[in-house]
């Protein structure tokens, strides 16, 4: 079965390579991890989106120059190899990698994004504290290949798409609204973007969009939603910024039970898809 990650330059994710692969040949992209030089043989951790496998260059499989050019990669050097998956020797496996069972004895490599030592560490050994935000701000491609923020955005995509199939499933329609819009009096200043066309004139960001999904009810499309985005111009907070995201709905022909039943089960599905279970009803408050 082909993998997902199929490319014409590469074969599969290096994170979805089981035992089941053994004896497979396949092309992987990515980018170096780490690298160990081991006197001979050289061991490069390679990464993609969908995490971590070990490529093995050595004399007895690996080509001289392969060998060479896998001795002079660096951190974040982005390169394609070709190769073997083995089962790793007995004893050797790694427990804590999922591709932990395997390597990729690799045939031939080349170096397709060359780079110097990055600005700050993607690799981190446990417990090395993170660069400063300033710096990770500025370095943010660097910044944002760190596992834990890929973790954090496939999950966001997941939520997104949950959100999407359970509002479906109840017959919602996902309706845009426009961005570009008129001032609506709300709790913070619009955000104003002027107008080329009419010298003078200002479109505003929507707050919220309450004003085009009034429109769709009276209209008759009894129930939308959309993940919206919205624009306050605002002092900060902790847990809001001067644009973000918000799930919009509404509904036609209802009463409070009905939005609490389908608020409550597009939250329990969400919850669902981040690995925790939560009971409905939720306790209200008089």
């Amino acid at each position: 079965m082909a993998s997902v990650g199929a490319t014409s330059m590469r074969t599969h994710w290096c994170g979805e390579l089981r035992a089941a692969d053994a004896g497979a040949e396949v092309r992987l992209g990515g980018w170096v991890h780490r690298r160990r030089d081991l006197g001979g043989i050289v061991f490069v951790d390679l990464r993609d989106r969908e995490g971590l496998v070990q490529v093995a260059f050595g004399p007895a499989w690996s080509p001289a120059e392969a060998l060479e050019r896998a001795g002079s990669l660096v951190a974040e050097a982005a390169i394609v190899v070709r190769g073997v998956v083995e089962r790793r020797p007995p004893g050797q496996a790694n427990s804590e990698m999922p591709t932990g069972e395997i390597e990729v004895h690799a045939t031939s490599v080349a170096i397709v994004g060359p780079t110097v030592t990055p600005a700050i560490p993607v690799a981190r050994v446990r417990g090395e504290a993170l660069a400063s935000e300033e710096l990770r701000l500025r370095y943010r491609y660097l910044d944002l290949r760190r596992p834990e923020l890929y973790r954090n955005l496939e999950l966001r995509h997941r939520l997104l798409q949950r959100t999407r199939s359970e509002l479906s499933r109840r017959g919602f329609l996902e309706i845009e609204t426009p961005i570009l819009t008129k001032p609506t009096p709300e709790g913070a200043r619009d955000f104003l973007v002027p107008s080329r066309v009419w010298p003078g004139q200002f479109y505003a960001l929507p707050q919220s969009p309450q004003i085009y999904k009034q429109l769709l009810m009276v209209s008759g499309y009894d129930r939308y939603f959309q993940l919206a985005r919205c624009f306050r111009d605002e002092d900060q907070r902790a847990d809001r910024q001067l644009e973000f995201t918000q799930i919009d709905l509404e509904c036609a022909f209802i009463t409070p039970e009905d939005i609490y039943a389908v608020t409550e089960a597009v939250l329990v599905a969400l919850w669902d898809e981040a690995g925790r279970k939560v009971e409905a009803p939720f306790p209200r408050m008089a």
